[in-house]
């Protein structure tokens, strides 16, 4: 599909407060050749709304000729699951206690909800397809932890495979699971899943769709962008506690690792993609 068609379709519901539309095609030359990586996260993840926006938001892209890769995470979901089936959680430093019996749930949630986005996808027209530990694997992972059970870390991302879609003008959806030794099946937290495929593939953005603003000042207002160097004198002087530091470490991990900027932004408002992506004021916090 042309630009120009993609464009008539975003003019149906481009926000007021984003740039002239008629601007947009800087921003498309601008990440033209480079790949973007989008993490769907958090609590986004339960509201259909949201994700109907979200899907809509993808689908504009493809159009546009970006190189997309979604990673979903499923943590909501998950816990919904378990609660179902009666299964206490443990979690030990924000990674949830994974044994074989959990791992199963875990799997079959996280396949269901990655076949769900790339259904919704394309029924709008995208070309998306799934990627997981029954289709496609490209994470070998190691164990995190023993304590945590089947937990991993990613070793090694086959990015031919992720290469090969893109040039296709496919989407790659990436659910956050990965195979270690004997074939088993592993949980990876999934900002490490989207920082470790963004590394693998030096992408020009790592976009952390998640429910907050972005990273706040002391002040809680809004910081639009930040250097790797004041994040961690944020973090030192507890500016930055709690949940948002397990994320804010994907972050510099992946900007000290050939990633040219990531941000952490909300995505619960609506088409904050398109403000992020054709906007100089972006969307959330940009960190590099």
């Amino acid at each position: 599909m042309s630009v120009n068609i993609a464009l008539e379709e975003i003019k149906k519901f481009w926000p007021a407060s984003a740039p002239d539309i008629r601007n947009i095609k800087k921003y498309v030359e601008k990440y033209q050749n480079e790949t973007i990586v989008i993490k769907y996260g958090g609590n986004v993840l339960i509201d259909r709304s949201i994700f109907d926006n979200f899907v809509e938001d993808i689908g504009i892209l493809n159009r546009l000729g970006l190189s997309i890769i979604v990673v979903h995470g499923g943590g909501p979901r998950i816990k919904r699951e378990l609660e179902k089936s009666n299964i206490p959680t443990q979690f030990i430093n924000g990674l949830r206690v994974t044994d074989k019996k959990i791992i199963n749930i875990v799997e079959k949630v996280l396949i269901d909800f990655n076949k769900d986005i790339v259904n919704s996808l394309n029924k709008k027209g995208s070309k998306a397809v799934s990627i997981n530990t029954k289709t496609k694997n490209i994470i070998e992972v190691s164990p995190e932890d023993e304590k945590l059970g089947f937990v991993g870390v990613p070793k090694k991302i086959n990015n031919i495979v992720i290469k090969d879609l893109i040039k296709n003008n496919q989407i790659p959806v990436v659910a956050p699971l990965g195979l270690g030794g004997n074939e088993q099946t592993y949980n990876i937290n999934g900002d490490t899943a989207a920082g470790a495929i963004a590394k693998s593939l030096k992408s020009r953005r790592l976009l952390l769709m998640t429910n907050v603003e972005g990273v706040l000042d002391k002040e809680k207002k809004l910081i639009t962008e930040i250097s790797s160097s004041k994040i961690l004198e944020m973090i030192k002087d507890e500016t930055i506690t709690g949940g948002m530091i397990p994320k804010i470490n994907t972050c510099l991990d992946s900007v000290n690792n050939g990633v040219k900027g990531v941000v952490i932004m909300d995505g619960r408002k609506p088409h904050s993609l398109l403000n992020e992506l054709f906007s100089d004021t972006g969307a959330g916090t940009l960190i590099r």
